[in-house]
């Protein structure tokens, strides 16, 4: 059992890197997912993949290949029949406005004429023949009415009544004459208008019936926490690693306790059942092992071979008269500096 290492913590670009990746597949599959085919009476929506573009993460500098899809509509045979017609119906206006913008453009140009003298003329001539029999019965009337009152022709009271009577005679005039204005001056922007509104009502036709297609439930996979999976598996290790720790410092505090004492037949040969745990410094490892001649059922040893700590630490060597070999665990390991 050597000296555990700790373990490499991760690394963090590829971390970023592993993270980005599952994001950037997982958007993908949930892409392919949300984005089925649809067919409904009014037409259909289909997705297709037309190629991929390169995306470069600016941190790791990892590519990944992004599918460009393409979403196309269309309409089932009848709509179609619909929208085809309706483009053909609007080409034609589209012709018809081109060959008719110069009359309208002529005529929009031209400022609107309201002079109706003329009409007026038409009207005074046309009111006269139905306004001045009526007029004239009804001065005749007033005259006999005011002389039979006393009221002789010539007197402020007679003089009075006659001009209310023109005056209402001019009313009637003027009220025909305006009503007739108006109604020249309408006539008139209907003329002006008529080739406007007839192109404007070309423009009316049957409408294409878009396809309604179903709003889907998002379908989405969820994204693996892959920094999280790799710093929970450094964290395992790590702890795995103080576990180690903690029993290696407890074996080499067992050497520590046995401060500057030797222990007798560290030599090879004293030993039986020799098993390497691991490195103990340098090129001397630890062993388990029972020493020669104990009965059977002793616990096992733990401590170095002389033979490897005479080749590294010589010093810490001493040899009994018998030949053996005994270490000097303070020296061999430099315990008193641990």
């Amino acid at each position: 059992m050597g000296k555990p290492k700790a373990p490499k913590a991760p690394d963090p670009k590829d971390t970023a890197a592993a993270s980005t990746g599952t994001n950037v597949n997982t958007a993908i599959a949930n892409s392919y997912l949300n984005n089925f085919d649809q067919v409904t009476p009014d037409g259909s929506l289909t997705y297709e993949t037309t190629g991929y573009e390169a995306f470069t993460d600016p941190f790791t500098g990892q590519t990944y290949q992004i599918p460009k899809r393409k979403a196309t509509q269309q309409l089932s045979a009848a709509q179609q029949g619909i929208y085809d017609t309706n483009q053909t119906t609007q080409q034609n206006i589209a012709n018809i406005g081109a060959e008719q913008s110069g009359r309208i453009q002529g005529l929009l140009g031209t400022p609107l004429n309201l002079n109706n003298e003329a009409t007026e003329a038409r009207l005074y001539e046309l009111g006269s023949k139905r306004l001045d029999p009526r007029f004239a019965q009804e001065e005749d009337s007033l005259r006999t009415r005011l002389i039979n009152q006393g009221i002789r022709e010539g007197t402020p009271a007679y003089k009075a009544e006659m001009s209310r009577l023109t005056e209402g005679k001019n009313d009637a005039y003027n009220a025909l004459l305006l009503q007739g204005r108006g109604q020249a001056v309408q006539e008139a922007l209907t003329e002006r208008n008529a080739p406007i509104n007839e192109i404007t009502a070309l423009m009316s036709g049957s409408q294409v019936s878009m396809p309604n297609f179903v709003n889907p439930n998002s379908s989405t996979i969820p994204t693996t926490d892959t920094a999280g999976i790799i710093n929970q598996d450094y964290s395992n290790r790590m702890g795995a690693y103080n576990q180690q720790m903690s029993q290696w410092n407890s074996t080499v505090g067992g050497l520590m306790g046995m401060g500057g004492q030797l222990i007798g037949l560290s030599d090879d040969r004293a030993k039986k059942g020799k098993k390497r745990l691991g490195d103990a410094k340098g090129d001397m490892g630890l062993w388990q092992f029972n020493y020669k001649g104990e009965p059977k059922g002793t616990p096992k040893h733990v401590g170095l071979m002389a033979s490897e700590v005479q080749k590294e630490r010589p010093d810490a060597i001493i040899k009994r008269p018998d030949g053996m070999r005994m270490v000097n665990y303070t020296k061999a390991l430099g315990l008193s500096g641990m």
